[in-house]
């Protein structure tokens, strides 16, 4: 068969290190934008990026060429630079290590779109490590919590 076809689409999440509120209302669409630029500049297809001061969700379409671990390290070091060079944080920003990925079918991504469009709303009322524990049993990850995100 000639040509490679493929609809992969990935919820990805990831925290500031120490997950300390750094990702300020004021700035943190252009950081947002930036991220999708990224993405797309890799050849993927970023869907909704948002997220609240100390953590980020993106959904994307992947495209099989690259291997997420690779982009998301990528948009993660890429980012840092462009928080960093921009001033906005005292000291050094940088992003935790590790991510979640999610995947999805087709007919998910509308209601994975409205629940990463309402992060602000929706943290309101739960907290960053319930939600990502949450994920993880959804999906049936196995996890080790000394592996899990910092949590302070």
């Amino acid at each position: 068969m000639a040509g490679t076809y493929s609809q992969i689409y990935i919820q990805c999440v990831f925290a500031v290190s120490g997950r300390v509120n750094l990702l300020k209302s004021q700035w943190r669409s252009e950081v947002f934008k930036y991220i999708a630029g990224i993405i797309t500049k890799k050849g993927h297809k970023p869907i909704i990026i948002n997220g609240v001061a100390d953590h980020v969700h993106l959904l994307i379409g992947l495209k099989p060429s690259l291997a997420l671990s690779d982009l998301i390290r990528d948009v993660k070091n890429n980012t840092s630079n462009f928080i960093n060079k921009q001033g906005w944080v005292r000291g050094r920003f940088s992003w935790q290590e590790g991510y979640g990925a999610f995947s999805y079918g087709r007919s998910q991504i509308d209601a994975v779109y409205q629940y990463i469009e309402n992060q602000e709303e929706h943290h309101r009322q739960k907290s960053f490590q319930s939600e990502y524990l949450g994920f993880l049993k959804k999906f049936n990850v196995p996890y080790d919590e000394k592996y899990l995100f910092e949590w302070q």
